[in-house]
């Protein structure tokens, strides 16, 4: 029978659309639907009761849109408010659990690197999953607040100096560590793999969108959910910043060209359900 309901995708901001992109390169035929709370990004910096509050909020919009799964595509709600979607009327999925088993999977030495926002590596949330699969390795964790405003901005690119900068000094201590695999913590991040990859050439990067992705798609097709008929993806955000356009294509690529997408108020829709 199949479910042709779209797949809902939220974020703090713009950076799950790296999320959502693994997901439609993976699953051509489904359809996503993607909030970014772009008006109150970040969340990682904030405390937990208002990243839950947030959370509770994204949620409650992707089900008014009749979705089959909801997707929190954010290391930071994944990390302190996976437990918002426990009781949801549709599949909840976070993208640290996939991740961490990835990059138990396949490091090496056991030196494993953790490069989150500052909420998602006080959790400890992917350093505890990763001792419990496997108590040798050692986890290396580091905060990188500014990665998120700067792949909001759009200066994320090799040739951009700040980020250059910015991605070496967050990096020092893992390189000095000698970890060979690297948990890109957040859905901002994958748009930093260039300049990952100069600093740390010789890392494997587990990247959480691809991980999710292929969870995603195990999961559809062994509940007989996937969807055949194809469709349109929607985008919704709570704001639009100047560097709108510019930033969705870096995280889309070619799918972000020509895209609509439409403004709404979670917390007016919120309080109208009240």
């Amino acid at each position: 029978m199949g479910d042709s309901r779209a797949i809902g995708v939220f974020d703090s901001g713009l950076g799950g659309l790296t999320v959502a992109k693994r997901i439609m390169e993976l699953m051509p035929d489904e359809r996503v639907i993607y909030f970014g709370d772009t008006g109150r990004v970040p969340y990682g910096t904030k405390g937990v009761q208002t990243i839950k509050k947030y959370a509770i909020q994204d949620e409650r919009f992707l089900l008014s849109q009749n979705v089959k799964m909801i997707v929190a595509a954010c290391g930071t709600v994944s990390s302190v408010a996976a437990d918002t979607g426990e009781n949801l009327p549709v599949p909840f999925v976070e993208v640290i659990s996939h991740s961490v088993k990835d990059a138990v999977s396949q490091t090496k030495n056991g030196k494993i690197g953790v490069l989150g926002t500052p909420a998602t590596i006080k959790s400890h949330a992917h350093k505890n999953l990763i001792l419990k699969l496997s108590a040798k390795a050692s986890v290396f964790e580091t905060a990188a607040p500014m990665l998120v405003s700067l792949a909001e901005e759009g200066w994320c690119t090799p040739d951009n100096e700040i980020a250059r900068l910015t991605v070496c000094n967050y990096l020092k201590d893992m390189k000095s560590a000698g970890i060979d695999t690297l948990i890109l913590g957040c859905t901002h991040f994958p748009v930093f793999k260039e300049l990952i990859l100069e600093v740390l050439p010789d890392v494997t990067l587990i990247d959480m969108g691809v991980s999710a992705a292929r969870y995603i798609k195990e999961f559809l097709n062994k509940n007989n959910a996937e969807n055949r008929d194809g469709g349109e993806h929607k985008f919704f955000v709570s704001d639009k910043p100047v560097t709108f356009e510019k930033t969705v294509k870096i995280f889309l690529g070619e799918s972000g060209e020509n895209i609509k997408i439409d403004l709404v108020d979670v917390e007016k829709d919120e309080k109208g359900c009240n």
